[in-house]
């Protein structure tokens, strides 16, 4: 713990020392230098900025340079500010005493330290997260740079609350959080990489292919957490009353999401869907887009997406086109009347689906008559295409093949018509008989 005689003993004497830093004339001094550094540094990464077409210079380069030269040159100022500093203190410090020229050799370590801080975290993407790193590491070098980091690292580490065996500070906290953001971003890049790797490979199949990834993920992520902790100092076994809360949690309110990630998990591994399938659930037809933990996405060809929950896949009825096959079986149903030949319209309708230009070749169309109505007779055109993507196209372009056909045999289609008899031109109607064409 900390003395807290000692600790205000230590807040007068740094009070003191910065009184006498504010009535000594080198310090305005020093100010005067550091303020027209500044305004060196501001003016010199203006005209740098104005001069330096970002766009013609990175044509044709890389993604992460383009962006590493972008911060240079956003950054020069810094560069400009922290090199006028130096000069200044080199040549006060074989003008004077160094401690004249203290203050200048402060600000130009720290804008060197941020300065390097901005160049280091060019590689991340996130705006916000540049930010965050960029500040926190900032504040850290400062710390460091004026001497009182340790000092800080002990307040921090003196207030803590004890939960059984686990001592929790806000140290703890703050370490605890840093690396864990390093060691998921870490692990983050590795399953990436990984994912590329597995997503190449021709021998496993899609479903098995995301199975593997979304385990990897886990894993990588368990391994990141636990690694932490560790790190830390932190006990797992502390953790034993937390894991039953989630435990308790997973029974009453998490279970449709544990549902859903175990459901996600037994359809990855049974192959019953896969990306790429065509399926239909319910009222919702399209072909699986992705698979993920909680849900599947479904595109629909019209620009909406079904997420779909994969719980529903296992207790729901599911049509999957392509689960075994892709070749898919069109069925075209028409009918014509009856002084048309039902050979010649069936021979007519085979050779219309033969000409479909996604008609498979390895399978003949059919047609057959399959029923005599008081209308006409019904016959039923069917062949076979090798992806089930579009069939309605497919339907539209037999059906208008049979148009054209019909229209050049002089076959007729039949349709009701109705006539009305009426005696005298006065109403009732006697009778509406309907006599097919």
């Amino acid at each position: 713990m900390i003395d807290f005689t000692q600790a205000s003993e230590a807040l007068l004497s740094a009070a003191r020392s910065v009184g006498a830093e504010f009535t000594a004339p080198w310090f305005y001094a020093q100010l005067g230098i550091i303020i027209t550094a500044l305004g060196v540094g501001l003016g010199g990464g203006a005209l740098i900025k104005a001069r330096v077409d970002l766009t013609t210079l990175t044509m044709g380069w890389p993604v992460p340079l383009r962006t590493f030269l972008r911060v240079v040159v956003d950054s020069a100022w810094t560069a400009l500010f922290a090199l006028t500093l130096i000069l200044a203190r080199v040549v006060m410090l074989h003008a004077t005493w160094p401690s004249r020229s203290y203050l200048i050799g402060i600000a130009a370590k720290l804008a060197l330290a941020w300065l390097l801080i901005r160049l280091v975290t060019s590689i991340l993407r996130n705006a916000f997260l540049i930010r965050v790193v960029s500040v926190s590491a900032w504040c850290v070098a400062a710390l460091s740079i004026i001497g009182q980091l340790f000092p800080v690292l002990e307040a921090l580490d003196s207030v803590a609350i004890v939960v059984g065996d686990l001592r929790l500070s806000p140290l703890l906290v703050i370490k605890l959080c840093v690396l864990l953001a390093i060691a998921l971003w870490l692990a983050n890049i590795a399953s990436n990489f990984f994912e590329g790797r597995i997503n190449r490979t021709a021998d496993l199949t899609p479903s098995v292919q995301v199975l593997l990834i979304k385990l990897m993920r886990i894993g990588l992520m368990v391994f990141a957490i636990a690694l932490t902790m560790s790190a830390v100092g932190i006990n797992l076994q502390a953790l034993a009353v937390f894991s039953g809360a989630v435990g308790v949690g997973i029974g009453f309110g998490l279970q449709k999401i544990f549902g859903n990630f175990i459901s996600g998990v037994i359809l990855l591994a049974d192959k019953s869907v896969k990306p790429g399938d065509l399926v239909t659930i319910g009222d919702s037809s399209g072909k699986i887009s992705a698979m993920n933990t909680r849900y599947i996405s479904v595109a629909a060809g019209d620009g909406r997406e079904f997420l779909i929950p994969n719980e529903d896949l296992i207790t729901q009825k599911v049509v999957n086109w392509t689960y075994t096959d892709r070749n898919t079986l069109v069925k075209v149903a028409f009918a014509t009347n009856y002084d048309a030949d039902p050979r010649l319209v069936c021979q007519l309708a085979i050779d219309v689906a033969t000409n479909v230009a996604r008609a498979s070749k390895a399978k003949p169309p059919g047609c057959i008559l399959t029923e005599f109505t008081d209308t006409g007779m019904k016959f039923a055109l069917t062949f076979w295409i090798a992806e089930p993507d579009g069939m309605d196209a497919v339907k539209s372009e037999a059906m208008l093949g049979l148009w054209d056909a019909f229209k050049r045999e002089g076959i007729r289609v039949p349709y009701p018509v109705r006539e009305i008899r009426v005696r005298g031109g006065a109403l009732p109607v006697e009778t509406i008989v309907e006599v097919p064409r």
